[in-house]
């Protein structure tokens, strides 16, 4: 099997276990939302999963670059497979708690803290330069198409084998995707001359892939702006489910538009993954993000449901297109011997933004603006509108920037290839 070969086999195993994990997170939400009528529960147990991300991703990034790649990935589905066993004890007792649901949560955080850098800087040692951002467009990709997909299943087997049962699926998809990356072979990265400057103590290699984006203010800058785009995004997406039901009144029509949203993202990375982008992709980030304010602007205000699936739609395409290109920026400027910590840096920032998110939106839709609202669906949809206001003010403030713009003149590329990889 080719790196090539070798990457789109891994893609295909783990946008497998995306879809059952997926599908366990929808039946979770639609079970607790109907028991409690609150969004707050949903937004908790993101808040809790993006935790330790947010806290500790980029030591995590370190270790990483330490570590086989291959092995990392592996435990990083074993334990949140753990995970899933875990919560599949507590509703087989009957003694289910929405603590035992945030626990859960934790433990699973804490191992997908390792995952996502693991796979991100896996991609330059298995794809060639010149197609990374195709790569890195298919592996957004998988969950979208989770999104569209596990709706339906999660739906049809819920009827049929129950919350239980769906987590049995969530089991086994996580074993095909430890399979998949055992009987695999992933390259070590070459050493380059900031990754040999900055060995030493865990705490010295941290603070080498700071230094190495210090360096390059223009690279943290756009860094910074999408931290603070995820602030603004997704906490108000995941009151998705609330809101939809509140704004519908029909279980069946919310969960046509998700999958409408689910489907939007996939399209996005779809775009990529059709047309490769070399240039330009700081740009096109923030002309796609635009689009994406205005869409919230137009969520949050309508009662159609026709136009509140186009909105969302619409408003999802740009996401993985930007997080893609930044993931490709930032793959193409790294060492690949720095990338995971240097990526799980960046991922820590979004993070940072995201859990923040997830923590204020759900009190502040359910005791300050729902409360304010004359019809139900209203304060959340003001919150939907300010989010979009911000997105238009951030983005137009970034584009203003000469440095942010025009980041890829001012930040030469890394030309550095994994060992072995010139003679493939």
């Amino acid at each position: 099997m080719s790196r090539l070969q070798t990457f789109y086999f891994l893609v295909a195993t783990q946008t497998l276990s995306v879809i059952g994990s997926r599908m366990t997170s929808i039946a979770v939400a639609i079970l607790i939302f109907n028991d409690t009528g609150s969004a707050t529960p949903l937004l908790l147990t993101t808040f809790f999963n993006e935790l330790p991300a947010m806290l500790g991703n980029s030591f995590a990034g370190v270790l990483v670059d330490r570590w086989d790649r291959r092995r990392v990935l592996m435990l990083a589905d074993i334990g949140q497979a753990l995970g899933s066993l875990l919560l599949m004890a507590s509703f087989m007792s009957g003694g289910f708690q929405l603590w035992h649901l945030y626990t859960v949560a934790l433990v699973q955080g804490i191992f997908g803290m390792f995952h996502e850098p693991a796979k991100d800087a896996t991609t330059a040692l298995l794809v060639p330069k010149g197609r990374r951002d195709r790569a890195n467009a298919i592996q957004q990709m998988a969950f979208p198409l989770a999104g569209v997909v596990a709706p339906a299943l999660a739906g049809l087997f819920y009827l049929l084998v129950g919350i239980v049962g769906i987590l049995v699926i969530d089991l086994v998809t996580f074993v095909v995707a430890v399979v998949a990356v055992f009987v695999v072979r992933i390259p070590n990265p070459a050493a380059s001359a900031e990754g040999r400057a900055a060995h030493g103590g865990l705490l010295r290699e941290w603070r080498g892939g700071l230094r190495f984006l210090r360096a390059r203010p223009a690279l943290l800058g756009v860094v910074v702006y999408y931290m603070l785009i995820a602030f603004l995004v997704n906490g108000p997406l995941e009151l998705a489910i609330p809101y939809l039901m509140t704004i519908t009144g029909s279980t069946t029509l919310s969960g046509l538009i998700l999958a409408v949203t689910s489907l939007g993202a996939f399209a996005g990375a779809a775009l990529l993954a059709v047309r490769n982008v070399a240039r330009g992709r700081v740009p096109i980030m923030l002309w796609s993000l635009l689009v994406t304010g205005v869409m919230f602007l137009i969520y949050g205000t309508t009662r159609s449901p026709l136009v509140l699936a186009l909105s969302v739609f619409t408003l999802m395409i740009p996401l993985p297109v930007a997080w893609t290109l930044l993931t490709s920026l930032l793959i193409s400027k790294t060492p690949p011997d720095m990338q995971g910590r240097v990526l799980a840096i960046a991922l820590q920032l979004a993070y940072v933004g995201s859990t923040l998110s997830f923590l204020l939106t759900g009190p502040l839709a359910d005791r300050v603006l729902e409360p304010l609202a004359a019809v139900p669906g209203e304060g959340m949809g003001w919150l939907l509108v300010g989010a979009g206001a911000l997105i238009l003010l951030l983005t137009l403030a970034a584009y203003a920037l000469p440095g942010i713009r025009r980041v890829e003149q001012a930040v030469p590329d890394d030309d550095a290839l994994p060992v072995g990889a010139a003679g493939d």
